[in-house]
Formats: structure tokens, C-alpha cells, sequence
């Protein structure tokens, strides 16, 4: 069974904390987690390709080991989030790579597959995110990305991930733990609470319009895979079938069980994007 590597980077000022798996030489695989999440919700997936590519699995600022912004109105943007990108794949020796990106994660790597790293993005996967977003959804992400909540103990706060996070879809119990204990973070007072700097939300809550991308999506080039989950909210299924005409004109294939956003540690999930890569 294959092992991550914890790895602490500086660039552009800031420290950045990513998980690395297999051989160096390998070609290389980002996944990019969501917007409140860690890079450490690939690891099933992550370890399934480990034995053929060097997968990348970062922390975006503001989240998980990752430092914390100073200038939070700068720094968690996608704009931003661009440049770290980039920053931090240059720093790693990184040339051309496979994007596979849950919710925001995905709205990064097309924004890099059609701008900066154009010639560099082999095939991007997309899960359950799109160039428009549905605003009821972001509604209520905004409503509980913005309360910042804490617990008296670890059971507590993973019986909360269970339920803020039923619509990922089957994970193991094991799973599920992992997701708490990736995700926490102890409070001066002793409590449990969420890993993540509460200003990316608040820039988040006041910047959801920076995800109406159509422009850029119709930039992209490189072979797109689009996952939809057959109850997401999000990515409302006209967006999607919308996605496999213009732009890139992606492959879509529907997730059933899920919501936003299927998590990607199942066989049946993982062995569409292994199809979707091989080709």
C-alpha cells in the first residue's frame, strides 16, 4: 500500500502544505480539493493511481496545513488561486500534467487550461462544477461555508461531516474518520472546529460571481471530462449537456447516489476517470 508524502513549500511568500504520492519521474496528476476542503479528501483516489503517475494533492491557502492569508481579500480569489497554482507546480519541477478538480478545484483548473497553463494541461476532469453555477446552491453553500462551527468532541464534529457531507455519496467508516481528522482543527478554549481560515468564506460569500467563467471555459482545448452528481444542486444538468457543446465539448457522465460532489473512492467512480486518462 502506497504512502503520501507531506510536503511544505514557500512561494510567493506564503507556505503551502500538499500531499504527494508515487515516483517522482512519473507523470504527473493534480487533483484539487473543494472550496472548504483539504487535499487530503483524494487520498483513496490518490492511491489507486499511485503506482503510475506522481499525484499532486494540495491544500489551498487559507485551508487544511496551508498558511493563512494576511490580505484575505487578495489571496482567496480564483484569481489568486491561479497564480499559487502555477507558482507552486513550477516549484515542484512540474511540465505537463492530468487536473482533476472537485467543485472549486475544477473551476481552477479550467480557468489554467484555458490561460497559463494551456500548453501544459494534458486532460482535465471536472467534478460536479461547471462555468455557471446554480444560485440557489450557492446560497445555501454561502449559508453554512459562513458559520463556522465547533464541537466538544472529535465524534461530535465527524457525526457533523456525516451529515454536511451525506451528499459525497458511500464512504467507509474509516473514510469518514479520516475526513475528521483531516479536517479539525482545536481551538484556544479546547473545542473542535473547521480547518479553514473563516475569511476565505467571507471573501467566498462576496465573490461568487468570479464563477461565471463561460468565456474561459470556451477557451479550453484539452480533452474535459465533465462528473455530474445525478442530485447535485450545483451543477444543474442543462449546464452540463451545455458543456458538451461548447468550449472543449466534454465527455459527461452522470454520478448516481451523489450530490455535490461525488467523492470519488468508489470503483465505479474511479474507474470512469481511469478510462478518461488511459486514452
Amino acid at each position: 500500500m502506497a504512502s503520501p508524502r507531506s510536503r511544505y513549500l514557500t512561494v510567493l511568500g506564503r507556505e503551502f502544505h500538499l500531499t504527494e504520492w508515487g515516483e517522482e519521474e512519473a507523470p504527473a496528476l493534480v487533483m484539487w480539493h473543494g472550496l472548504a476542503r483539504t487535499g487530503r479528501d483524494f487520498d483513496t483516489l490518490a492511491e489507486h493511481f499511485s503506482d503510475r503517475y506522481r499525484v499532486i494533492c494540495p491544500d489551498t491557502l487559507g485551508r487544511g496545513l496551508s498558511g493563512w492569508s494576511r490580505a484575505p481579500t487578495r489571496d482567496y480569489t480564483l484569481a489568486a488561486y491561479m497564480k499559487h497554482a502555477e507558482a507552486n507546480l513550477d516549484e515542484l519541477g512540474v511540465g505537463e500534467m492530468d487536473w482533476i478538480g472537485t467543485s472549486m478545484g475544477g473551476a481552477l483548473g479550467m480557468l489554467l487550461a484555458a490561460g497559463p497553463l494551456r500548453s501544459r494541461m494534458r486532460r482535465l476532469v471536472m467534478n460536479d462544477i461547471g462555468p455557471s453555477l446554480n444560485p440557489f446552491a450557492v446560497e445555501r453553500i454561502r449559508a453554512y461555508v459562513t458559520q463556522i462551527p465547533h464541537f466538544p468532541t472529535m465524534t461530535a464534529f465527524e457525526d457533523f461531516l456525516r451529515l454536511v457531507y451525506k451528499p459525497y455519496g458511500f464512504q467507509t467508516d474509516p473514510e469518514w474518520r479520516r475526513m475528521a481528522e483531516t479536517s479539525a482543527r482545536r481551538r484556544g478554549d479546547g473545542r473542535i472546529t473547521v480547518h479553514y481560515d473563516p475569511a476565505v468564506m467571507r471573501v467566498f460569500a462576496a465573490s461568487a460571481g468570479d464563477y461565471e467563467i463561460w468565456t474561459e471555459y470556451e477557451g479550453v482545448t484539452c480533452p474535459t471530462l465533465v462528473l455530474r452528481g445525478a442530485e447535485s444542486d450545483l451543477l444543474l444538468p442543462e449546464v452540463a449537456e451545455e458543456m458538451t457543446r461548447r468550449g472543449p465539448k466534454a465527455r459527461l457522465v452522470t454520478i448516481p447516489g451523489c450530490g455535490h460532489a461525488p467523492c470519488l473512492n468508489v470503483p465505479d467512480q474511479i474507474a470512469v476517470i481511469e478510462a478518461f486518462l488511459a486514452e
